[in-house]
């Protein structure tokens, strides 16, 4: 372990306050939330600049703080979202509370801050053009839940003042939070702003750190930045080269066939876990927004282990790269289907895909491959059977809209053109519309763009070449189609999860306009 400290001190103005902090070459954001222990700005890939989870204000200019050097920040001014104006910041939490457009809250507080500064701007434009604007401002960020369009909602309600009051947290939204998101949740105006409680975030301040190096060995430091040098961490990078396709499309008389290709839940809040001498490591789901991900729990086990060994609290968490390296992928399959429904499934060997199939689709014959590659899981969201629901959408009335039905029991019946994508659900009791609403266009926006962007390319050695998180794929705000949502509310009915059915309707509408393409992801505009 090493300890920081080269005696050099560094003057910042920071939220309006001069503040001085060790002088060590760091990052702003490195400064942001190790020194100053002001957590609203998230390190989603650091020091890549590209998830833009870490943005602040500078001299009000939205930058990212990852690649910002703090040296170069001697009589500026940085504005945190702790520093945004607590008027706006209470105008921002609601707004997003009303229209959805925060679920895990990773994303949101850097997202305020931009939004803000576009609003603030001078050359602001026009009410007509408020969504154009604000999807223009997103390409600098990304987010995983919601889908975007309750964000540039949000804008919308805050430029216009017309904002309704967040619905109270009670019983039956939060059962509708767990039902979609697979975890209890906190969605609130707080946690909108970046208080949800994640694990890098509620770490005691004399907590030490470890990341671990390419042998899967820990390295402990002070600092992030300190354990990263010694664990020898290098940046990744986004490869040109093309997707594989490690599954063959079986043999067969089919209706349509298609092929799949490595694709990553792509949460942005990376692994981390930490944990008190003796006590039980906080858990790496934090507030949600896995999609599945998440399940090995390697980072609990070593928080706990190294805070044991060195008698202080201890954050394990994961680099960007380390997630597109360590964790779970969706597994690659390649399908075809006949005439009467039957078919064969080919799928990258993981543990209980056998099963799945024959639960789900007994007319399918399952076939599973071992090859080189990153470990597979059946917890992304809908995994296996979203790509059987897809393969039967060849057999409906292409006029006809397409209807899925989830082995949860939800259901959902999408429809779409050139005026969006239209989704109907059917979730038993709606307990909470509003919330039910927003997860099923992030369940839009997530099937779309698993269909139509999503990919990685790891070579025959099994070893992904795609490290960065724009490499993930997900689609951008600017090409994600308006999406709209009518709830069937069955309040005779136990409530059950309809966001995983409205995922795999609408890949399976995504399909279907490519004029079912043989590969995953799919291109709408041959």
């Amino acid at each position: 372990m090493t300890d920081s400290g080269s005696g050099r001190l560094l003057q910042l103005n920071i939220n309006g306050a001069t503040v001085e902090v060790p002088d060590r070459g760091d990052s702003l954001l490195g400064v942001l939330r190790d020194d100053l222990k002001l957590t609203g700005a998230k390190d989603g890939c650091s020091p890549q600049g590209q998830c833009g989870c870490c943005t602040v204000l500078i001299d009000g200019q939205p930058r990212v703080a990852c690649v910002t050097p703090a040296r170069r920040l001697r009589g500026r001014s940085v504005v945190t979202i702790e520093g945004l104006d607590p008027d706006r910041a209470e105008l921002w939490g609601a707004a997003l509370c009303s229209t959805g457009g925060s679920q895990c809250g990773f994303c949101t507080p850097a997202i305020v801050l931009r939004l803000e500064a576009t609003m603030q701007d001078p050359q602001h434009v026009s009410d007509d053009d408020a969504e154009v604007e604000a999807k223009q401002a997103l390409l600098a960020h990304l987010c995983r839940c919601t889908g975007w369009q309750t964000i540039t909602e949000a804008f919308t309600a805050v430029r216009n003042e017309t904002i309704e009051t967040p619905v109270a947290v009670g019983e039956q939204r939060s059962e509708r939070i767990e039902l979609e998101g697979g975890v209890a949740q906190e969605i609130s105006p707080r946690s909108a702003l970046g208080a949800g409680g994640f694990a890098a975030d509620t770490a005691p301040a004399d907590r030490l750190v470890a990341v671990p190096d390419e042998n899967h060995m820990w390295h402990v430091a002070a600092t992030l930045q300190e354990a990263r040098a010694l664990a020898g961490k290098v940046q990744g990078r986004r490869t040109t080269i093309e997707p594989t396709y490690p599954i063959p499309i079986p043999d067969g008389d089919w209706v349509a066939s298609f092929q799949t290709t490595w694709t990553d839940p792509a949460y942005l809040e990376t692994d981390a876990s930490w944990c008190e001498p003796g006590g039980e490591p906080a858990t790496a789901l934090g507030n949600g927004g896995a999609f599945g991900g998440k399940r090995d729990a390697e980072v609990e086990h070593a928080a706990r282990r190294l805070a044991d060994e060195h008698r202080r609290p201890v954050l394990a968490l994961y680099s960007r790269e380390d997630v597109m390296r360590r964790t779970a992928k969706r597994p690659p399959l390649a399908t075809g289907i006949r005439a009467d429904g039957t078919g064969v499934i080919n799928v990258a060997a993981t543990s209980g895909v056998a099963e799945l199939v024959t639960s789900v689709a007994p007319e399918f014959e399952v076939r599973e491959f071992e090859f080189a590659g990153p470990p597979t899981s059946l917890a992304p969201r809908a995994a296996v059977w979203a790509e059987i629901a897809v393969a039967r959408a060849a057999l409906s009335d292409p006029d006809a809209p397409i209807t899925v039905v989830s082995p949860q029991g939800g259901t959902a019946t999408v429809s779409g053109g050139s005026d969006g994508i239209h989704v109907e659900v059917d979730a038993g009791a709606a307990l909470a519309p509003e919330v039910l609403r927003s997860y099923c266009i992030g369940a839009a926006h997530m099937g779309w763009s698993w269909a139509t962007s999503e990919a990685l390319t790891v070579d025959l050695d099994g070893q992904i070449h795609d490290l960065t998180v724009r490499s993930l794929g997900i689609l951008r705000a600017v090409d994600t189609p308006p999406i709209t949502v009518s709830i069937s509310d069955e309040a005779d009915r136990p409530g059950v999860n309809g966001s995983d059915a409205v995922f795999a309707a609408v890949a399976a509408l995504a399909w279907r306009q490519s004029g079912f393409a043989r590969r995953f992801p799919v291109d709408l505009n041959r």
